[in-house]
């Protein structure tokens, strides 16, 4: 079994100011770094904010300009929807193990995406439980680039 921790979770939100104001001053988080994503957002961090692993709360704005950069990243949502729950976009946790994942993902056929944060060096797997909604498991870059390296 890999070993599993909850890292973040994920609001798509339509009032990105009002939401980080209430993070900060309700619930007692700090806004801090965030990687450069193609889509707005903001990240609140639970103490140290030199490590990104504090960022517990990552906000994800709408810009209504030009959505393109979202869709894409983390795919499309109907702004009618992101009330109560439905604003929650993913779950994540940091994790170990990515070659066995991966294999047991394939194995049981489960649709899985990939990607790497080289800044923050994570290798990123995102999958949909049975209701839809979307977990990303983060493992450590070093992981992918050894596997890259192994396949080759």
């Amino acid at each position: 079994m890999s070993k599993l921790s909850l890292n973040h979770f994920s609001i798509r939100s339509l009032e990105i100011e009002k939401t980080v104001e209430f993070f900060e001053k309700v619930i007692g988080l700090k806004a801090g770094p965030r990687p450069e994503f193609p889509f707005p957002g903001a990240w609140l961090y639970n103490g140290d904010q030199s490590s990104w692993s504090n960022a517990v709360v990552h906000l994800v704005a709408i810009d209504k300009n030009n959505p393109n950069g979202l869709k894409q990243y983390l795919g499309e949502r109907d702004p009618k929807t992101l009330s109560g729950s439905g604003a929650v976009d993913h779950i994540a946790f940091f994790a170990e193990g990515l070659e066995e994942k991966l294999a047991l993902l394939n194995e049981l056929k489960v649709p899985y995406r990939e990607r790497t944060v080289p800044v923050i060096k994570l290798h990123q797997v995102f999958l949909d439980d049975p209701n839809g909604i979307v977990i990303e498991l983060n493992y450590p870059a070093a992981e992918k680039a050894a596997l890259d390296a192994k396949s080759k």
